[in-house]
């Protein structure tokens, strides 16, 4: 009997060790007006945020469930923990981070990306940034790169902050915008001044280490004109056997020639419900680039949006899921053409396995002003056996017939033709199917910093072994 082959599912086991948590740090699990005002007191908030945590809280309470996408029925927000106190405030140096946080970040190899390829790193432990720092030389040229409640109490950006704090993404988006806008917590604050372009990448990491609890950072980007900036977010959790929820929400303001370029890595373990809201803005002759690999949780609803407000603006979509036992990852791209001659770009790739369920969902929306534009969607999805699935939605609004757009979708097994020809050149079973899934996702690693295209080909998990079927 021949040889076959086994794709394993994506080894956790680096993200799985956790440490036990004081209970008294928890203010309580539920959602109402109590918990909201206790959060923005630990907080020390300014009072316009306090009304916005309140109002955001109506909204919550007034809003509908999303119906869309996969099935959140299991999901109870009202046991879900909303806040955690920290034992430390937020260090910048190191060696001042309790042990076992440090330990933890040690573990994801954090201290060590910081100290060979970043520019600045900043560390979420649950609720709260444990640590921010960032290279001298950087912040000398005028850039900011903080938390967002420090920056919120700076005078210098106070104002910055509230002019575009959820004002991409309002709570009245949807019911997690509006729990978001509630409880949220942690998160980094970046801005960088016109002209500056900063080569070395910034990095931000959100570590979910309690049983039970949400993660709700919110990071906010400022670009000025003709600047550039590469910002890396990563996402872990250890596995329980009770839900957690991820609800972050991510706003990028692109300005006049500028580009930003955001790259993720989410790896949350399979009892988490991530449903993360990211929008961006780009002005005239402006660029956003999204790179995004996920790999983890539960249920995925993630779908980063891009609106091209100016004329020239550009939007590059590029992203990879990886859909194993248990998973339904419902993700893909929003493109809106508000002005001339803009383009956007999605390049997908989906792998599916042990009955696990991948959708990819576009939308492209160009308005009638929106002449001379172009968009072009592409995704590609491979089933490793019979038993999983792959669905492609794809919406088209387009309003001008001055415009240039298209939609290609595949959706497929491995190959036994593209088996046998490699098999015929000498190759085993086994290396040929291993080669046909590493290709497959090629483009997406080649489009990450080397050490996390390393990270994102081990959570593949491209170890080849055993039968498949």
């Amino acid at each position: 009997m021949s040889e076959k082959t086994y794709v394993a599912d994506i080894d956790r086991s680096r993200y799985d060790f956790r440490f036990d948590e004081d209970e008294s740090s928890f203010l309580g699990s539920g959602l109402d007006s109590e918990i909201v005002n206790a959060i923005s007191q630990e907080k020390g908030d300014p009072e316009w945020m306090r009304q916005l945590r309140l109002h955001s809280l109506e909204i919550y309470n007034k809003t509908k469930m999303v119906e869309w996408g996969p099935s959140i029925d299991e999901l109870d927000v009202d046991r879900i923990i909303t806040y955690i106190r920290q034992k430390s405030r937020m260090n910048t140096d190191w060696n001042d981070v309790p042990d076992d946080i440090k330990q933890t970040f040690e573990n994801l190899g954090i201290p060590q990306a910081e100290r060979e390829s970043l520019a600045g790193v900043g560390a979420q432990y649950d609720s709260e940034l444990v640590y921010h720092n960032v290279r001298k030389e950087v912040a000398q040229s005028g850039v900011v790169y903080t938390d967002l409640e420090s920056a919120m109490h700076d005078e210098r950006y106070a104002e910055m902050i509230r002019t575009h704090f959820m004002k991409l993404v309002p709570p009245t988006d949807h019911k997690f915008a509006a729990l978001h806008g509630a409880v949220w917590s942690g998160g980094s604050f970046v801005y960088v001044p016109k002209g500056v372009r900063l080569e070395i990448p910034l990095q931000s990491y959100f570590r979910l280490n309690a049983k039970g609890a949400g993660q709700f950072e919110h990071t906010l980007i400022i670009l000025e004109e003709d600047s550039y900036l590469h910002f890396i977010e990563g996402c872990s959790a250890p596995k329980y056997y009770e839900a957690g929820l991820h609800a972050g929400c991510v706003e990028l303001f692109v300005g006049k020639n500028a580009t930003l370029r955001y790259s993720t890595i989410e790896n949350w373990s399979k009892n988490m419900y991530n449903l993360n809201t990211k929008r961006a803005l780009v002005e005239q002759g402006g660029k956003i680039e999204w790179v995004s690999g996920s790999f983890g949780s539960h249920v995925s609803y993630l779908y980063p949006m891009s609106i091209l407000n100016g004329e020239g603006a550009r939007a590059e979509f590029t992203g990879i899921t990886f859909a194993g036992e248990g998973q339904n990852l419902d993700t893909g791209a929003k493109m809106v053409h508000n002005a001339p001659n803009t383009s956007s770009f999605m390049n997908t790739k989906s792998i599916s396995k042990s009955g696990g369920i991948s959708t990819f969902r576009s939308a492209v929306v160009v308005k009638e002003n929106a002449h001379g534009s172009k968009s072009s969607v592409s995704c590609e999805s491979l089933m490793l056996d019979s038993i999983s699935r792959s669905d492609t939605v794809p919406a088209m609004d387009i309003r001008t017939k001055y415009a240039d757009v298209g939609h290609e979708a595949k959706i497929g097994r491995i190959s036994d033709e593209s088996v046998f020809y490699l098999m015929s050149r000498g190759m085993s079973e086994q290396d040929a199917k291993a080669m046909i899934v590493r290709g497959f996702a090629d483009n997406v690693s080649k489009e990450l910093p080397l050490e996390y295209a390393m990270e994102m080909n081990n959570l593949i998990g491209l170890e080849m072994h055993g039968s498949i079927g």
